[in-house]
């Protein structure tokens, strides 16, 4: 059955995009004043009620304390929309991407903001993520926990900063674009075999290879007594161990839709890894050659990440 052709993003969601692409700054680049807006709160709103209340009766009644207040609130209220606004202006923020991500679980995003002098209490937003940080000594740092329900390459939401300092009368706002994208890996799933999960475990030196000089740290249970009873030269005992297993890892040969042979994919190479087994992997359409180390499993788990979503014809 056909299934009816997607539509491309709605002209209202469009239109937000392009807004925000012009007023958002740049990331790694000191925030300018072109791109600080200021949104007044709620409190703010009845603070500038209060003003004109006080004011009105002033007028109206010729009552000089409340003109004394009405002005006295007026300038408190322009002293803390100026401190505010510098406390986010020459803001230098940061993206510090996390080594790994698995789908079902969550990402720690680090956040850096740099700045000449100290600031407070500065908020961040990140797809409905929040944290707050204060620069100290020209340095600030904080994390925010995304969700990766899915695996794949995302692209990362973009960053808003925002301070209430000092009274919480307005929002000092600031939009950050950038281009960073977030790399997921599968969620790993066992099967049900342990021998599959536990290959290449437990494999220890057994067979006796012949001595070797002594050295210094070498274990007293391996030292050759008898030998230097007879000779008097210390030796110590040495043993092969057995080759690793090198394997390879097949989507062919795993059950399931697409996204469970990924998943059980994925399992299995964190587990040759643990086991420092020797394994590759074979994807329609891809090969990653024989490997070992962390090296290996970055490669692995990357190819299963970039597998496409929809299974190539020919596959398995």
């Amino acid at each position: 059955m056909a299934t009816a052709a997607t539509s491309g993003p709605r002209p209202a969601g469009r239109l937000r995009h392009w807004w925000l692409r012009r007023l958002a700054a740049s990331m790694d680049h000191p925030l300018p004043q072109r791109r600080l807006f200021l949104l007044p709160t709620r409190f703010g709103l009845g603070w500038a009620v209060l003003v004109m209340v006080l004011l009105l009766f002033g007028i109206n009644y010729q009552n000089s304390l409340a003109y004394g207040l009405a002005f006295w609130l007026f300038s408190v209220g322009v002293v803390v929309l100026l401190r505010g606004w510098l406390n986010l202006l020459g803001v230098t923020p940061g993206l510090r991407l996390p080594r790994e991500a698995f789908a079902g679980g969550e990402a720690r995003l680090g956040v850096v903001l740099k700045a000449r002098r100290d600031r407070t209490a500065l908020e961040l937003r990140c797809d409905g993520v929040r944290g707050r940080v204060d620069i100290v000594d020209g340095l600030g740092e904080t994390e925010l926990a995304l969700p990766t329900p899915r695996r794949g390459v995302q692209a990362l939401p973009w960053l808003r900063l925002e301070t209430r300092w000092p009274l919480g009368l307005v929002r000092v706002v600031a939009w950050v674009r950038h281009d960073a994208e977030l790399l997921v890996w599968p969620h790993p799933v066992e099967e049900d075999e342990p021998a599959v999960r536990h290959v290449g475990a437990g494999l220890e030196a057994s067979d006796f290879a012949g001595l070797r000089r002594f050295q210094p740290g070498d274990s007293p249970g391996r030292v050759a007594w008898k030998q230097w009873s007879r000779t008097g030269v210390l030796a110590t005992k040495a043993f092969s161990a057995p080759p690793r297993r090198q394997l390879w890892l097949d989507y062919a040969a795993c059950r399931g839709d697409p996204e469970r042979r990924l998943s059980v994919l994925c399992a299995r190479v964190l587990a040759h890894h643990r086991a420092g087994d020797r394994y590759g992997l074979r994807l329609p359409g891809f090969t990653l050659p024989q490997g070992e180390g962390e090296a290996q499993r970055r490669r692995a788990l990357d190819a299963l990440a970039r597998f496409p979503a929809t299974r190539p014809e020919g596959g398995a």
